[in-house]
């Protein structure tokens, strides 16, 4: 089969590769019938990660099962399927509190992979949930956002605690904070924020429900919300980017006993109790338990009462995935969909 394969930073190439096959009993082997790159892909792409080369990419997925090993229970040969990023057993405590990126015994979601024509995915009964038939052709891209940015924005906005009555900033507005303000809009919040200085991003978050849109960053972004919310700052705070800057804009721009989700994969990010003591602010966040969410999301998407695809503003073949690095390494594009 042919996998996106990266030897060294902006040195992406398609490589012919054995297939995968079962290796544990609790396996399940996923035809894909969509994948596509991750902002969190750009950071060995710009050598800031040191990786393990050459290296498989990609752990976003959904597509039809052909295999499963003899250990699985609750996954069918020839279902359509959406897995996280994070594969989870699904019984132990911490997957059991909603956590699944906690899990004892987690491991990547697709560990050969998920750039590719097929993928592994460990713990199947933990990690995969079935579609109720076969998806209508213009449902895999939403389907396929499930598996990563729109889980990981639902839990960025579910970690700061958005909701009804609230004022919820974004700070980021790539397909994660995008996915975030679509969550705050679902989870009812009365304003939401949008941080962004790209007018194609800022038209999809208004779409998505943003009220406003800050272009400001920094300090003056913060002082913007603050002008924004009679002074007092947003209840609700998603951090999507994972600088120092952009968690210090988040914690900055939230309220006195508000909430800050971070689910941007963090990078050099200092916080000392100086930062923090006097705010009241709460932080919760990390890698997002996607799996607690999936059934509720598919649900959403398979009703057609979201459309997390519209992330994706460029679709290329597998074989062209070294081009869609480039462009959104370069800002051309929020989001690259490859369809193997």
């Amino acid at each position: 089969m042919r996998k996106v394969v990266m030897h060294a930073p902006r040195d992406v190439r398609v490589e012919d590769v054995e297939r995968p096959r079962i290796v544990e009993p609790t396996d399940a082997i996923v035809r894909l019938a969509a994948t596509c790159i991750c902002g969190s892909d750009l950071w060995p792409y710009r050598g800031a990660d040191e990786i393990i080369r050459p290296q498989p990419m990609g752990h976003e997925y959904c597509g039809v099962v052909e295999e499963v090993g003899s250990a699985v229970r609750d996954v069918e040969v020839g279902q359509f399927v959406v897995g996280s990023f994070f594969a989870s057993d699904g019984t132990c405590e911490i997957c059991r509190s909603g956590y699944q990126t906690g899990c004892v015994h987690r491991q990547p979601g697709a560990p050969e992979g998920a750039q590719a024509e097929y993928a592994r995915i460990p713990l199947a009964d933990g990690t995969l949930v079935a579609t109720p038939g076969m998806p209508d052709a213009d449902l895999v891209p939403s389907l396929l956002a499930a598996s990563d940015v729109l889980g990981t924005g639902w839990f960025g906005a579910v970690a700061a605690e958005a909701g009804p009555g609230k004022t919820v900033a974004v700070v980021g507005d790539g397909a994660v904070g995008l996915c975030a303000v679509l969550a705050a809009k679902q989870l009812g919040a009365e304003r939401i924020i949008a941080f962004s200085r790209h007018a194609d991003r800022q038209a999809l978050a208004r779409e998505f429900g943003a009220t406003d849109v800050v272009e400001e960053r920094g300090e003056e972004g913060i002082a913007r919300v603050r002008e924004l919310t009679g002074g007092l700052g947003a209840h609700s705070v998603v951090e999507a980017v994972g600088t120092h800057e952009s968690m210090h804009q988040a914690i900055g721009s939230t309220r006195a006993g508000g909430h800050v989700g971070f689910v941007g994969v963090l990078h050099d990010v200092t916080i000392t109790g100086d930062d923090i003591f006097m705010t009241h602010v709460h932080l919760h966040g990390g890698p997002a338990p996607v799996r607690r969410f999936l059934p509720d999301l598919i649900d959403r998407i398979w009703k057609r009462e979201i459309d997390p695809g519209r992330v994706f503003d460029l679709e290329l073949p597998l074989e062209e995935a070294a081009e869609g690095y480039r462009a959104m390494d370069e800002r051309r594009a929020t989001k690259v969909l490859l369809r193997p």
